[in-house]
Order: structure tokens, then C-alpha cells, then sequence
């Protein structure tokens, strides 16, 4: 039998925790027989103290354990149940497309999302902006769904990782969020309680990213991979560059608008495709449905020219409660701006710097994300047509279009972003889309 206390004492001491300690105090955490303050108190002796790579794998595992956890094997799948996870970043539209284009090559991918985080967007506001579209469908439904159309994206349920939820609560208000052995574990709990044969993280970096540093990014990637493969998932994490937005629109509707673009062929963005195709052959790799890296691009390509992947988003959205010819007329149902015009620089010159993060926190104060849980979203809000790091803004080229409910709000979007975006004589120092790859072998 053991004490909360001396579970905290321990930690607090610096000494390292058993495996049977982590899940005695996780599992207090899920039946509320552990309180708020032990838990706040537990989480700062973690903050202080750090964790063992062995006790985040136990603690991962045992918030991972403290809900259902589901099992795919009676569904009887004739591919890998895979999936990726992000960190967040502004204009990160890629699940919208890699979760069909997976599907589409084979595999089956069973997304449990979140919403907008600070100022970065959340894949749940997006699709929330189509008509019907249900985030929270009952279990039978999220099976049924990931069965046929090979792709179903909803939020996270209540019997999910449910320590989880209590543990990030408390961690929000006492000042220990940022730490890597509870960022690890909060991302992967609700994750691995998916049943997933294999994980692929996309760890961002630069200006709009959740770590501070390439140092950071880096530390957290590692920790994910070892003690993901450690909990029996296999998974790879890819570092990508989050120093501009990543698509060519940020804001809800417009993001949604610009994912059935790319599934369609219609318009695809350089950086945008690039990344998506990164994570998604590797997705195709850990899961078996192709052998290297340029046969699952190939494959990806493939699915994308003959219209399978646009498709199998179809069926999803169709399926989940959305119109069901959405992909062929989504015109139709997203909502739209009543001021949308562009925005230009100051002057003319090359843009050298982007602040992603004050970009990203420009779409929330539009209405396009949320300041409290509690605010509603105005999904039609944001920008679109953004300029890239190292083009000419010009009388000819502004810095992105702006959707905007009034000319007040316009005016405002509009300074944001000419303060954001750095344009002048400097010349602009490229940065790679994809930084590196690590795999459980490098850990």
C-alpha cells in the first residue's frame, strides 16, 4: 500500500520513481482519490526534478491506462492502424490530408485531435466549420468510420486517458506545462490509448513553435520516440519548420478550403506539400505499405492523381455528419468574411522574418481561435494568399489577403501583420522545410 505523500516526498527528493509508485498515484488521479493539490504538488517535483527515461514510459503507460484503451483487432483491418500527432503550428492544415491519403495507400487512421492552443490552430475548430461535421461521436461510430473510409478525426472522449485531463488541468494553472517528461506523456497517453500500431510526431520548430528552441524540439523528440517504442508503439519523429506559416492560409474555413484544394489537385502549396508528404510516407514505412521512402511517395502521389485520397476525406466528413458532396462543392457550405481584401507592406522589399506566433495570435483575436475555452470561434476569419519568406512584397504582391466581419477589424488584422512580417533590404537566410528525422535506433 502506498501513500500519495511519500510517492511526492520521493520525487521531491530527486529519487526515482517504481513502475508500481507512477501507476498507484495515476490511478488515484483517474478515481479522484488523489486531490488537486497533490497533484499540483506532484507535477512541480516532476518540473524540478525531471523524470527518468524508464519512469516517463511507466508514467505514459499508466495515464494511458487510467481509460479505455481501444483494441481494432475485431474490426478484422486489412492494414496498420497508424496516425501522427503535431505540436502545433499556424497554417498546419496537414492531418486534413495526410489522414485520407494514409487511408487511401492502405492504412486505417483513427485521429483523436484537440482544438486551438494559444496561437496555434486546432484540427477540431477546422472541421468544425463544415456544416454537421460531429467531433464527438459515440465509440461505434469513431470504429464504424475508421473502417470505411480509412480515416475518422474527432476529439478526444471522456473515458480517453482520463488522468490526463485532470493532470493538464492542474499543470495549466501551477506553472508546469513546460516540461518535457509531462509534455511526453500528455501527448503520447491519449495517443497510445488509440490502439495505434505505429505513431509519426511532427515536432515543430522556429518562430511559431511550441518549443522555445531547435535545442528544445530536438530534446522533446527524442524523449517522445524512445519511450513511445518503449510503451510497444512504434514511432518516428520528424522535425519541421515552423518559422513561416506552414500553408498558404490561416484561419479555419480557409484552411479547410485550401486541404480539399490540395486533395483535389487544385492548388497545392511547395512547403505545405512537402511536409505532408514527409510524414505521410513515413507513416506508410513504420506501418508496412511500402518498403522505403520513395516507394511510399510514390504511392502517396498516386492517390492524390487519381482522386482516391479526396475521396476517402469525403466519406469521412459524409459520414460523420457532414454534406456528403462536400469535397465536389464545399463552396457552398463554408461560411465566408464580409471584408476580405488584401494587405500590404509598408514598403517594398524582401520579407527576411516572420513572427509566426504573433500571426498565429492575430487569427485569435480576429475570432478565428480562443482566449478562454468558453469563446466561440467565427470560423470564416484569417488570411490567405500569405507571401513567402524571401519574396519581394510590392504594390504587386501583398502580404496575404485578409477575411475579415468589418473594416474595423480589418484595419486591426492588418496592422498585426505588417508588424509580424519583417520587409525590407536584408537578405532572407533560408531555413529547411524538413530539419531531420529520428527514428527509435537513434534514441
Amino acid at each position: 500500500m502506498f501513500l500519495p505523500q511519500e510517492i511526492i516526498r520521493k520525487k521531491r527528493d530527486g529519487e526515482i520513481l517504481t513502475r508500481e509508485e507512477i501507476r498507484f498515484f495515476i490511478q488515484g488521479v483517474a478515481d479522484n482519490t488523489i486531490s488537486e493539490s497533490q497533484i499540483g504538488a506532484f507535477a512541480m517535483a516532476m518540473f524540478f526534478n525531471d523524470m527518468t527515461m524508464e519512469e516517463r514510459t511507466d508514467l505514459t503507460c499508466a495515464m494511458r491506462d487510467s481509460g479505455m484503451v481501444i483494441n481494432w483487432e475485431h474490426m478484422s483491418f486489412d492494414g496498420p492502424v497508424v496516425d501522427k500527432h503535431s505540436t502545433g503550428g499556424v497554417g498546419d492544415v496537414t492531418s486534413l490530408m495526410l489522414g485520407p491519403m494514409v487511408a487511401a495507400c492502405g492504412g486505417y487512421v483513427p485521429m483523436i485531435s484537440g482544438r486551438g492552443l494559444g496561437h496555434t490552430g486546432g484540427t477540431l475548430d477546422k472541421l468544425e466549420s463544415i456544416p454537421g461535421y460531429n467531433i464527438t461521436p459515440d465509440t461505434e461510430t469513431f470504429r464504424s468510420v475508421t473502417q470505411e473510409a480509412g480515416v475518422a478525426v474527432i476529439g478526444q472522449t471522456g473515458n480517453l486517458a482520463p488522468a490526463d485531463k485532470r493532470i493538464y488541468a492542474v499543470r495549466d494553472i501551477t506553472a508546469t506545462v513546460d516540461n518535457i517528461s509531462l509534455i511526453t506523456s500528455s501527448i503520447l497517453s491519449k495517443k497510445l490509448a488509440a490502439g495505434l500500431d505505429s505513431l509519426v510526431m511532427d515536432i515543430k520548430v522556429g518562430s511559431g513553435a511550441f518549443m522555445p528552441t531547435y535545442e528544445k524540439s530536438e530534446e522533446l523528440a527524442k524523449s517522445i520516440v524512445a519511450v513511445a517504442n518503449g510503451a510497444g508503439t512504434k514511432t518516428t519523429a520528424i522535425l519541421t519548420d515552423m518559422n513561416q506559416v506552414l500553408a498558404s492560409s490561416a484561419g479555419n474555413a480557409l484552411e479547410v478550403r485550401e486541404a480539399v484544394r490540395f486533395l483535389t489537385g487544385d492548388y497545392r502549396n511547395p512547403r505545405l506539400f512537402e511536409v505532408t508528404m514527409a510524414l505521410s510516407a513515413e507513416m506508410l514505412v513504420l506501418g508496412n505499405l511500402a518498403e522505403t521512402t520513395a516507394d511510399a511517395r510514390d504511392k502517396l502521389q498516386t492517390v492524390l492523381d487519381n482522386g482516391r485520397a479526396a475521396e476517402c476525406f469525403n466519406i469521412m466528413v459524409a459520414r460523420l455528419g457532414g454534406p456528403a458532396d462536400f469535397t465536389g462543392n464545399y463552396e457552398a457550405y463554408l461560411d465566408k468574411a464580409d471584408v476580405i481584401k488584401p494587405v500590404y507592406a509598408k514598403v517594398d522589399g524582401i520579407v527576411s522574418a516572420m513572427d509566426t506566433r504573433a500571426i498565429g495570435m492575430a487569427v485569435v483575436s480576429m475570432g478565428g481561435g480562443r482566449r478562454v475555452p468558453t469563446d466561440n470561434i467565427d470560423y470564416a476569419v484569417g488570411f490567405d494568399q500569405f507571401i513567402k519568406l524571401g519574396e519581394v512584397a510590392s504594390r504587386d504582391k501583398p502580404l496575404a489577403v485578409i477575411h475579415a466581419r468589418s473594416e474595423a477589424q480589418w484595419a486591426e488584422a492588418a496592422s498585426a501583420l505588417q508588424q509580424a512580417i519583417t520587409v525590407g533590404p536584408d537578405a532572407y537566410i533560408a531555413t529547411p522545410d524538413i530539419y531531420r528525422q529520428i527514428r527509435a535506433e537513434e534514441v
